[in-house]
């Protein structure tokens, strides 16, 4: 067997130890279709559709306590399409391996580090245009 090579192939694997321990099943994939591949594409679309909907939640109830529940919806829900593409790039980096996501999280704590050396007024100024810009396109 080969050795894994990200995150999630050595969670994976765990939890597939342990499901065998309690089940000791292995000649099936759970899901309502007899054909593996259906369940594993139905799998993937519910798996994927709780996350967005998860994170979009959790992020318009951030933004809503400080901004308003309508500006918050209008922040999350109008971002462009190089915002979400590079938010997506930047994920799959830091989810590839473990070099990749000490390099995002080292640009992540550098952004920090930079938006705490300006003044806090500044920073914050800043922030809310680029917010005020999102929420309001037109």
């Amino acid at each position: 067997m080969a050795k894994p090579n990200h995150l999630t192939d050595t969670v994976s694997d765990r939890i597939d130890d342990a499901a065998d321990a309690i089940s000791g099943e292995r000649d099936t994939v759970p899901g309502p279709s007899t054909n593996p591949s259906t369940n594993l594409i139905i799998n993937d679309i519910l798996l994927r559709s709780v996350g967005r909907l998860s994170r979009l939640t959790v992020e318009k109830a951030v933004l809503g306590r400080k901004y308003g529940s309508q500006f918050a919806k209008d922040a999350v829900e109008n971002r462009s399409l190089l915002q979400t593409m590079a938010a997506y790039g930047v994920t799959k980096v830091a989810t590839r391996s473990i070099p990749g996501a000490a390099i995002v999280s080292t640009g992540l704590v550098l952004k920090v580090l930079f938006d705490r050396s300006q003044s806090r007024r500044k920073s914050r100024r800043a922030g809310e245009r680029t917010l005020r810009k999102q929420a309001n396109p037109d």
